[in-house]
């Protein structure tokens, strides 16, 4: 209870009571995903892994219609599908076809912008005008961080012994929801965030003490391109341990391990957790060796096959 009124103190976008009252809110539409484990990955790490499959949950979320790309925006179309409204969704050029399917699968209108912030920015500004939709950031929002802050409450319960927890960051919105909740519940438990070395604009503002955007990101992880928000990067500053950060050629190899033996198809940037958990950085600084048993965070399974399938016609 100390714990849980410190945090509240602070005063940030979301804390413990309204992560309760979304994951009451949301409980009849989503699925509870399992958490996998596996001898031979935990041999490999030399600790016990568990990994909270959210690359299996629907694409729901909690609340209203409109911007910007990814599982987000999946999440938002059939939200929006489900209570009868539109969903108008900004989404890049250079998004990965498997998304912007999801989307219209889901029933959401794409509206496409150039691959900068700026235009996506502007383009959802001249939506709202247009249609007087109400925009719903993907991560800057405290209904967003709460309902994402319900994954740390489903994976605190089903695997209790957890004593570290490993997420990908980008904008910050799922990783300062599950700190928020995590922290509440265990002011001792380990929050760490996993970010390629292409877009490491989260490591860079851990260090320097205030949020660093970047002129431009390159990293296969195109799910953690995102700068942090005003109302994230308290949560990072003060309740995210440390900052992973791994090259793109580590991601590639955990997604090869999810695939061969964890039987999961994990995106990039669901996989950088265990790109992260695996990294020397990680494996071999001191600090965290009492680290022992991790909870993994497989935040999304996009992965575009169609390269695949088109070559096995060939």
């Amino acid at each position: 209870m100390e714990a849980e009124n410190e945090i509240r103190s602070k005063r940030y976008a979301a804390d413990i009571s309204s992560i309760r009252e979304a994951q009451v809110r949301i409980n009849s539409f989503i699925h509870k995903t399992p958490v996998l484990t596996s001898e031979t990955l935990n041999s490999l790490a030399g600790r016990g892994l568990f990994f909270k499959c959210e690359c299996f949950q629907k694409g729901i979320s909690t609340d209203h219609v409109s911007k910007i790309s990814g599982n987000h925006a999946a999440a938002l179309s059939l939200a929006a599908k489900l209570r009868g409204i539109p969903a108008y969704i900004v989404i890049p050029e250079n998004a990965p076809r498997c998304k912007v399917e999801n989307v219209i699968r889901y029933g959401g209108q794409v509206i496409w912008s150039r691959a900068t912030m700026q235009s996506r920015e502007d383009i959802a500004t001249r939506v709202l005008q247009e249609t007087g939709a109400v925009l719903l950031h993907p991560y800057n929002d405290g209904r967003i961080i709460s309902g994402q802050g319900t994954v740390s409450l489903e994976l605190l319960e089903q695997a209790p012994q957890i004593d570290t927890i490993m997420v990908p960051i980008s904008g910050g919105g799922l990783i300062s929801g599950v700190a928020l909740a995590a922290k509440s519940i265990n002011p001792s438990i380990r929050v760490f965030a996993a970010e390629p070395k292409g877009a490491n604009d989260a490591a860079q503002s851990k260090n320097a003490g205030r949020i660093i955007t970047l002129p431009e990101t390159n990293t296969i992880a195109d799910g953690l391109r995102a700068s942090l928000g005003d109302l994230t990067w308290p949560v990072v500053r003060d309740l995210v341990d440390d900052i992973i950060v791994v090259e793109d050629k580590e991601i590639i190899e955990a997604m090869k391990l999810c695939y061969e033996i964890l039987k999961v198809a994990v995106e990039p940037s669901g996989a950088i957790g265990l790109a992260a958990v695996l990294s020397d950085s990680f494996k071999k600084n001191p600090a965290w060796k009492n680290c022992r048993n991790v909870g993994i965070v497989l935040s999304g399974g996009n992965v575009d096959l169609g390269v695949l399938w088109d070559s096995l016609g060939k």
